[in-house]
């Protein structure tokens, strides 16, 4: 492939490259690059958001470049500040040990094994001395740290700012030095961590990395970016059903973006879907079920995504019952002398984001059990068991 195609390729979807230029200039002298992405372990989900630069990285494979993947394992117990109204609460060593087991398996998933290299930055961070610290921190000034906009942010509105945060885009830039990368991944909001790399590298005489930065993904609201904190993500490990049921639930607005964002779908051939969706010459939600079944297609199969379009039309283009509705238990904790709150059950089985909102869902009438709404919140256990229990439109327990 060109250098022009390449470019091509990695500039799809893409906010920002700095530069595009450095960037030519590096693909043309013919060697595998080093890109460079931090992951900090403070989830345990690998998030279709969170897919966005994962799948980046991975272009780069296809075109021979190595990809270097930094667990945070060590910058993870001190918490990214970026976009933060107030100090991260920060994380024991064992919340990261089970959360870095946990994401080291899904990034497989889009990664190609045999073209990645995995560190953990506790092996050179861990081991500096605090004469090195002070020796990394006189490599930039409070100035330039305080330029971060949630900092400035905070300072205007008088919240603490701790002293582990400053140090955190310092960490993260030396991170870019220890693996001497050539380029690295983030998302926008990462873009002042990223140039605090380029500025250490040109400091420590290596050639500063490029930056390219992936915008962040909206959530399944439709609102808010992609976050498990938030209940609005889809994980790369969800069954096929909740993957392709979570997808169909995105409003319209946001097809266009998911479409180029999460999918290998061609540039035309989405400017296409997404254009006789806007019309009206295409239903939006056949354009919906394409980006579902591709979506599907990544992370499980062609076949499981098959299996869930033909499912969903059954199930809701014919307005049938689901026949095979993923089986969930009521937790025995939850019964009080013969009863369950539905709203809290609904909560328990992440199929609303809280309490409240499942609540505000059994209002709406937006509940049934069986095809009966359910009316109210104590609900007898034996009304519940062998009942199919539908939250919102396209989400379906057998509960037992």
């Amino acid at each position: 492939m060109t250098i022009d195609n390449q470019l091509a390729a990695l500039r799809r979807g893409a906010a920002e490259i700095i530069s595009e230029e450095d960037l030519r200039k590096k693909l043309q002298e013919g060697r595998p690059l080093r890109i460079k992405l931090g992951v900090d372990p403070t989830i345990a989900h690998v998030t279709l958001g969170w897919a966005v630069v994962l799948r980046k990285l991975r272009d780069f494979q296809k075109f021979g470049h190595t990809a270097c993947l930094v667990i945070g394992d060590f910058t993870a117990q001190i918490g990214d500040p970026s976009g933060k109204s107030k100090t991260r609460p920060q994380l024991t060593r064992e919340q990261v040990q089970e959360n870095v087991a946990a994401v080291s398996k899904q990034v497989y998933k889009i990664l190609d094994p045999e073209l990645t290299e995995i560190s953990y930055n506790r092996d050179w961070l861990g081991a500096m001395s605090f004469e090195d610290v002070i020796r990394l921190a006189s490599r930039y000034t409070v100035a330039r740290i305080l330029e971060r906009d949630d900092f400035t942010k905070r300072l205007k509105e008088e919240r603490p700012i701790a002293m582990h945060e400053i140090l955190y885009p310092l960490c993260q830039g030396f991170d870019s030095v220890e693996l001497r990368a050539d380029v690295e991944l983030g998302g926008n909001d990462q873009k002042f961590n990223n140039l605090v790399g380029r500025t250490l590298m040109s400091q420590y005489g290596q050639d500063p990395q490029v930056v390219l930065l992936m915008p962040l993904l909206v959530g399944t609201d439709g609102k808010e970016k992609m976050s498990q904190s938030l209940g609005n993500y889809i994980s790369v490990v969800d069954t096929p059903r909740d993957m392709y049921g979570k997808t169909m639930s995105i409003p319209d607005h946001l097809l266009e973006n998911w479409f180029v964002l999460c999918t290998d779908v061609p540039l035309e051939e989405i400017k296409e879907l997404v254009g006789a969706s806007q019309a009206g010459t295409l239903n939006p939600r056949d354009a919906k079920r394409r980006l579902a079944k591709e979506i599907v297609t990544l992370y499980h199969s062609a076949q499981a995504a098959e299996e869930e379009d033909n499912y969903f039309i059954e199930t809701f283009s014919k307005r049938n019952q689901p026949v095979e509705a993923e089986e969930a238990s009521i937790p025995e904790d939850m019964v009080s002398e013969g009863q369950v709150a539905l709203h809290v059950l609904i909560g328990r089985l992440g199929l609303a984001k809280s309490n409240g909102d499942a609540k505000k869902l059994i209002e709406a009438g937006a509940v049934s059990l069986d095809g009966e709404k359910a009316t109210g919140l104590m609900v007898p256990v034996a009304d519940l068991k062998g009942k199919v229990l539908k939250v919102g439109k396209h989400q379906f327990r057998k509960l037992s």
